[in-house]
């Protein structure tokens, strides 16, 4: 997990992004892949392949041949480009999931198509017929979009109908508040803040209130006794340490039964 100076303009850039902002950065031609998919350049440049390996290991289906995938919020950057790979190396049905504009930048799977819109509302005519015969749903850096401009269970209930029996959804990279707040009231967490900003200060004292634009752990557990309530098996899932935020980001995995 390296430790980078973030450029405060990149920072203010990707703050409130929602559907509609992730268009107009993708049509930005001065933005590199990771800036239009909301990032500086640090956090995703040459970490792709390793964000793939961890959602690799963590859902088993991807080694399947000839299944469906659903890739919702798929950006353009590398990790949609080595997801496209490897599903058609395994001859899998691939389904790319975003906003027409991004979707342009990207080259159409081997085998399947690419669906524009935003999900689940803008795409129901194209994916209900495929309710119950999808075994591997991605959505990786979406979530926190999802939590503040929509409704987190009709999106996560939509992705559960769409599995089938064993059907695994993985919901990656979610930013955690109080994960983030455990990790910088630690000693490893005081010694990642003063690298970063080279001073020898402490990281500010948090409080323990409720944020209620912010996805903690309550909300985490939350989704996880809603699926397991449901007959699904659901757990949260830490991110390889070499990941840039795996020290304030999870990832939850639903395995529909």
């Amino acid at each position: 997990m390296e430790q980078k100076n973030i450029p405060q303009a990149d920072i203010q850039r990707f703050k409130q992004l929602n559907f509609q902002s992730f268009q107009d950065l993708a049509q930005d031609p001065n933005l590199s892949p990771y800036q239009k998919i909301g990032f500086p350049n640090a956090y995703r440049e040459g970490k792709e392949r390793a964000i793939f390996e961890d959602i690799l290991a963590k859902m088993s289906n991807l080694q399947l041949p000839n299944i469906n995938v659903l890739d919702i919020g798929c950006g353009c950057s590398d990790l949609v480009q080595i997801i496209t790979q490897h599903c058609a190396e395994k001859s899998q049905f691939l389904l790319l999931n975003d906003g027409k504009a991004m979707l342009d930048l990207i080259p159409n799977p081997a085998q399947g198509a690419k669906v524009a819109g935003y999900f689940p509302q803008q795409t129901a005519d194209i994916l209900n017929p495929y309710q119950n015969q999808i075994e591997v749903i991605i959505t990786y850096s979406v979530f926190h979009y999802v939590f503040e401009e929509g409704n987190i269970y009709n999106f996560l209930d939509n992705c559960v109908n769409l599995l089938a029996p064993q059907g695994q959804l993985l919901i990656g990279d979610i930013p955690n508040v109080s994960k983030r707040k455990r990790f910088f009231a630690s000693e490893a967490g005081i010694k990642y803040h003063q690298n970063y900003t080279q001073t020898d200060t402490f990281p500010p004292a948090f409080s323990y209130e409720i944020a209620p634009d912010q996805i903690d752990d309550g909300v985490l557990f939350g989704i996880i006794q809603r699926y397991r309530n449901a007959g699904c098996e659901a757990y949260i899932l830490p991110q390889r340490a070499d990941l840039p935020m795996s020290n304030r980001r999870e990832d939850i995995l639903i395995v529909k039964n």
